[in-house]
């Protein structure tokens, strides 16, 4: 079992090949393929975690879609003084697939 721990839009997610994994947007459509740096790589027994090793693997990965997040509503009040805010947000999203790692 080969599994890598890859920094994702400020996350660290884990991931092998064939995955599917959601981050924040990356830039590039559809069919467009990003390299995702690594943090650890397990092989079976061996694990790797030092920098410079590290700097030689590449996890790759094509982007499925760009999509949006659930929205989230936020509602302000402040007691006797008329204050009300109502808000919503929906994150920007990418969901990606893992095609390869390559140590």
């Amino acid at each position: 079992m080969v599994y890598a721990i890859v920094r994702a839009g400020g996350r660290q997610e884990k991931v092998s090949v064939g995955d599917l994994v959601t981050l924040d947007r990356v830039a590039g459509g559809a069919g467009s393929t990003i390299e995702l740096p690594a943090l650890l790589l397990v092989d079976g027994d061996k694990i790797t975690s030092d920098a410079p090793t590290l700097a030689n693997v590449k996890v790759t990965a094509e982007i499925i879609e760009n999509l949006r997040g659930p929205k989230i509503s936020i509602q302000k009040f402040k007691n006797k003084t008329g204050y009300k805010k109502r808000q919503g947000f929906r994150a920007e999203l990418t969901t990606v697939k893992v095609t390869g790692i390559d140590a």
